[in-house]
């Protein structure tokens, strides 16, 4: 909330007015404006939520999960690329890499769906390993024409504070999530830390930086600057 000039003798009264200057000192991802400008994702629309527990048991009245991925890619990946409710990324990128040539438009589809899939689950909403993709997504799927009214820069940079309080914890080693949105705002933010050479602003913003997104390059910036 900014502090508004005429609020500040009433502040000053209550003795709160230097607690609350602290905080037009302090600095956070800014809101999800700033998604927008870095990753060029929707901010508004219809919220992207579910179930993560027992998930499956709530799709189309109770309809198992791997049905209905049998029905959005016409097969099922072998069991060891399976992990409880995950695939691994290697097997979406080797079966759906190519289009075949003269690919009906039901068959363009199912690659659009697996690319959607790993983009969600490798860029977006990664695990610390960024190496499963989640069955989770399989109802946003199902109709792709209804994917463009989900608010997913909102969704991003909710995973992403989740992730980065999650990281606070000693027992963890690795930072989860959509870490070139992060890397991209800490350039932004700080220019005595962006590489040179890239002092050119243009739309999208973190594409600027597309060669050197890597956790291990976040790591180094967060622990040396901290």
């Amino acid at each position: 909330m900014p502090l508004h000039e005429q609020i500040i003798p009433y502040l000053e009264t209550a003795g709160l007015y230097h607690l609350a200057r602290l905080n037009s000192q302090w600095f956070w991802i800014d809101e999800p404006l700033d998604v927008a400008y870095q990753l060029g994702l929707p901010i508004d629309g219809e919220a992207v939520s579910g179930c993560l527990t027992d998930f499956e048991n709530l799709m189309e009245n109770g309809r198992p999960a791997w049905e209905w991925f049998r029905e959005l890619f016409s097969e099922l990946p072998p069991p060891n690329k399976v992990k409880q409710m995950t695939v691994h990324f290697t097997w979406f990128h080797e079966r759906f890499r190519v289009p075949p040539a003269n690919a009906s438009e039901e068959i363009v589809r199912i690659y659009a769906r697996a690319y959607i899939m790993m983009l969600l689950s490798s860029q977006l909403f990664a695990d610390k390993n960024a190496n499963q993709v989640h069955l989770r997504w399989l109802p946003y799927l199902a109709s792709m024409e209804d994917l463009g009214r989900y608010s997913w820069g909102s969704a991003a940079l909710a995973w992403l504070y989740r992730c980065l309080c999650h990281g606070t914890n000693r027992n963890v080693v690795n930072l989860a999530g959509p870490l070139q949105l992060l890397q991209s705002w800490i350039f932004w933010r700080f220019p005595s830390l962006r590489p040179s050479g890239f002092d050119v602003f243009e739309f999208l913003l973190a594409s600027r930086y597309g060669l050197l997104f890597c956790v291990d390059n976040i790591f180094n910036l967060m622990c040396c600057h901290s």
